[in-house]
């Protein structure tokens, strides 16, 4: 739901992308403590199966901005957009930097989510998680994540973070030459692996062999999002 599909030539959505919203509002809570919010695995794997309830609903937050024609202005998705503005802005303050940061993004796109005080709060928090060499770690934007397995989350420099904030930094209107998102496009640029062509990224649950399947899966979304940054930085 992040790419909202629309027809190119008159820049509205198409039928797949609005039904695909309809199925969307008509599975938001309505009532309870995650009222505007959707139900979510409780796989226990954040950030995607679990314990991620608040980073699913800003992505649909996320997607509706990005959907074309006005339609976060649509009269019959309101109430919708006002429980889950008032899901995202309630339970703002107790999320983890990495889905503040998908916060911050989608309020780039979906107006209410952040004032401009806090959009910079979160942008700053997000650039005092730099390491010395250009890149960032996803293990610094987790807070106090443990591994299930037990083992040390992974503290070196990942294609994953480095990417979401380069990317994010440039979405927010930063400018290349800016000194730190600068140097975290350096590091992507320096960081890809020659042999696959991929960007790391290590798994915040267990110890994963980075050459299996499973351990495919974090890489393949560094991957994803170092490929925005770079794109969007050209």
């Amino acid at each position: 739901m992040i790419l909202v599909s629309y027809d190119a030539p008159t820049r509205k959505l198409s039928p797949d992308a609005r039904l695909a919203l309809d199925n969307m509002w008509g599975q938001q809570l309505k009532t309870g403590e995650a009222r505007g919010a959707w139900p979510w695995l409780q796989f226990h794997n954040s950030p995607w199966e679990g314990d991620s309830q608040y980073y699913g609903a800003a992505l649909a937050a996320l997607a509706v901005g990005n959907a074309p024609g006005n339609y976060q202005t649509a009269p019959q998705i309101q109430n919708n957009m006002k429980l889950l503005r008032e899901y995202l802005v309630r339970g703002r303050e107790s999320q983890i930097l990495i889905s503040r940061l998908v916060l911050l993004w989608a309020s780039m796109r979906a107006p209410g989510l952040l004032t401009p005080a806090q959009q910079k709060s979160i942008i700053d928090e997000a650039l005092s998680k730099q390491q010395a060499d250009g890149g960032f770690s996803l293990s610094a934007f987790v807070g106090g994540w443990k591994r299930h397995d037990g083992t040390p989350l992974e503290t070196k420099s990942d294609g994953y973070a480095t990417g979401v904030v380069t990317f994010l930094l440039q979405q927010a209107g930063m400018k290349r030459d800016q000194p730190q998102l600068k140097r975290g496009l350096t590091w992507l640029m320096l960081n890809q692996d020659k042999t696959e062509g991929r960007w790391l990224g290590y798994s915040l649950n267990k110890q994963e062999d980075l050459s299996s399947y499973t351990g495919h899966f974090m890489s393949d979304a560094a991957t994803a999002f170092a490929v925005l940054a770079l794109q969007y930085a050209k």
